[in-house]
């Protein structure tokens, strides 16, 4: 039986009771803070078996900090905050929930457009002010909306967009013309976004600054902008002074710069308030998602503890390269 971390803050918190199970299957099950911070992670580290990973990072001193460990099960899609080369190099699987949370996010992505296009934030503050005052919007059918990024969560949100009747374009470096267009989309780079588009909503991987000074000089027109995807994809700075000049007519994001510490974020200047929402980390929180990003967790952790290949391997280590470490470790 195994001893299992799970430092996911969702956990087992949807339908299923995912801890339950393994420890009604004999495994013990350990929980540890979202963030990672090494010296409160290091005793339960030590004597894991398996590490349900959330969205803090997994460097080399963490996996030196567990000798027994055999997979970390990201609890998530991305896995940037993984060293993976590092697990790879010690034997340990590293593994992911591709599909899990698509719908959720493509769902909140349109969930955003509409409270950005309809000023629904600002709105409630103003009632509850006692302020009545219509602020008039746009009708996101009537819009042509880019979509940067067209795998799974892309072309979730161009499935929905056609129920409004938007023109729908698109860019992904890793699809062909003919893909994006059997997506649902016209093929369109991201420079001629900012010349056609109304809005534009990011669901690229991050490691990279989409929606920088250069990029936001192109905008033709005042452009409303969603980002469900990763904070680093936009420079911030960039962002608000676009919006001050009103190239930039709305902003609406599920991340800001440094997750939880955002409050630093030039983004939330007061003045901004009434073109900038943002909502902390919900795309992926509907219980479907938690349920399903769980589920296959529990089963890529408890697939390479028996030996056996993941079904959402991330990488392909050498199990020498873990039978060795573990040689060292009781020499």
């Amino acid at each position: 039986m195994a001893t299992i971390l799970a430092t996911s803050r969702s956990f087992g918190d949807g339908s299923r009771d995912l801890v339950g199970d393994l420890e009604r299957a004999g495994h013990t099950v350990l929980r540890g803070p979202s963030d990672h911070g090494l010296d409160t992670l290091r005793e339960a580290l030590a004597g894991a078996d398996a590490w349900i990973a959330g969205t803090g990072p997994v460097t080399a001193e963490h996996l030196d900090a567990a000798p027994r460990l055999r997979v970390v099960a990201r609890y998530g899609v991305g896995t940037e905050a993984v060293d993976v080369a590092a697990a790879t190099a010690r034997g340990i699987r590293v593994t992911n929930t591709p599909g899990a949370n698509s719908d959720a996010v493509a769902d909140h992505a349109v969930a955003l457009m509409l409270a950005a296009l309809r000023s629904i934030a600002h709105g409630d503050r103003q009632v509850r002010r006692g302020d009545w005052r219509a602020v008039r919007g746009r009708e996101l059918g009537a819009l042509t909306v880019g979509i940067v990024g067209f795998g799974r969560i892309g072309r979730g949100v161009a499935r929905r967009l056609g129920g409004f009747g938007s023109r729908i374009v698109a860019t992904d470096p890793m699809l062909t013309d003919e893909q994006v267009r059997d997506g649902g989309a016209e093929p369109l780079d991201l420079a001629a976004m900012a010349r056609e588009c109304d809005l534009i909503t990011l669901h690229a991987p991050g490691g990279q600054t989409l929606v920088d000074v250069g990029w936001l000089a192109g905008v033709a027109r005042p452009l409303v902008l969603v980002n469900t995807a990763r904070a680093d994809l936009v420079d911030e700075a960039a962002l608000a002074e676009a919006l001050r000049d009103g190239r930039i007519a709305a902003f609406a994001a599920d991340t800001l710069a440094g997750d939880t510490a955002g409050t630093a974020s030039s983004l939330l200047a007061d003045d901004l308030a009434d073109r900038v929402t943002v909502t902390p980390h919900l795309g992926a929180q509907t219980v479907e998602a938690v349920d399903g990003m769980g589920s296959i967790a529990v089963a890529n952790a408890l697939a390479a503890l028996e030996g056996i290949a993941p079904p959402n391997p991330v990488n392909d280590p050498d199990p020498a390269a873990l039978a060795a470490r573990r040689r060292e470790e009781q020499a």
